[in-house]
């Protein structure tokens, strides 16, 4: 592995099949890891907007980009069960045999599938944050409780795929080289809670990083990362028994809290975690909260572990 000096020069795990995955590492090297998939459009260099939360909680904290991503080799066939595979390649490379796996946004049902196909030997804590499960039911099934953008997104990706490349084709040019703009928008889409994180400098100036830097290989890798999200899901959430934390602002103007709510009340280990008037960057405002309990239940992990050896 090659260490990360800036976003040129990525940390790389090289996958069984010879792929490279660019990653991010925060938080503390000697505690427990948690793989975390990030959102989209977003990047590795995601994981800078938890570094603190992640050092209070002692985790080590790794965000990589997916397939086609930031710096990430292009898959040709993108799957969850795929995906899944990928994260415990990267646990292996790190040299950990139990870990745990978040995902923010449209890294919460990277961070579902996860739960279904790596045993629970080794995976530790699941935590789904604002997910985008659009597709968890079948086709869009949310269609109806989603913000405009994101339904028309559903839509064309699902009837009209030009013309989904071609939204996130103008998306990328907009993170890119308009950044203002970009963020200006994002500020007006979102509820109060959420525009007050945003407009720290350093959240701001961080966000703003990690969504350009998703397009540094065009936008072609979020247009299959996000087709898969629309269509119906390879997996069933309702046979997920393990615990796994599904988080929710209660006025998340990005995926509406009756989107995961619905998932929650179909999926056996759902542990529901409502946070009344926090909005799609709840993950930002309560990751002290949510690395606390991926602590904890690795931490337990160990223990049990050692209680047997």
């Amino acid at each position: 592995m090659t260490g990360e000096a800036s976003a040129g020069s990525p940390r790389t795990v090289t996958t069984p099949d010879g792929r490279t995955l660019a990653c991010l590492e925060v938080g503390d090297p000697r505690g427990p890891l948690v793989l975390h998939n990030h959102g989209g459009p977003s990047s590795r260099l995601e994981a800078r907007l938890f570094a603190a939360a992640a050092a209070k909680n002692r985790i080590r904290l790794v965000c990589v980009d997916r397939p086609g991503i930031g710096r990430s080799s292009r898959q040709k066939t993108r799957s969850y069960a795929g995906w899944a595979a990928d994260l415990t390649a990267i646990a292996d490379a790190l040299g950990c045999h139990e870990f745990g796996v978040t995902g923010w946004s449209e890294g919460g049902p990277w961070a579902l599938a996860a739960a279904a196909h790596i045993d629970s030997r080794r995976l530790r804590h699941v935590s789904s944050i604002a997910g985008g499960s659009y597709g968890t039911f079948g086709d869009n099934w949310a269609a109806d409780r989603l913000s405009k953008a994101d339904a028309m997104g559903g839509t064309l990706a699902l009837r009209f795929t030009p013309g989904f490349r071609l939204m996130y084709a103008v998306l990328g040019l907009t993170a890119k080289r308009y950044r203002r703009a970009y963020m200006d928008q994002l500020r007006k889409a979102v509820n109060g809670y959420d525009r007050e994180i945003l407009l720290r400098p350093e959240i701001a100036a961080a966000f703003s990083d990690t969504s350009a830097e998703c397009f540094a290989q065009g936008s072609d890798g979020l247009v299959r990362d996000s087709e898969l999200l629309y269509r119906r899901w390879a997996f069933d959430v309702a046979t997920i028994e393990r615990p796994v934390h599904m988080w929710q602002g209660t006025d998340d103007r990005l995926v509406a809290a009756a989107i995961n709510k619905t998932v929650a009340d179909k999926m056996p280990g759902a542990v529901w975690h409502e946070v009344e008037g926090a909005g799609h960057f709840v993950a930002i405002g309560s990751a002290d909260e949510v690395f606390a309990i991926a602590a904890a239940e690795l931490e337990d992990s160990g223990r049990s572990r050692h209680a047997r050896q």
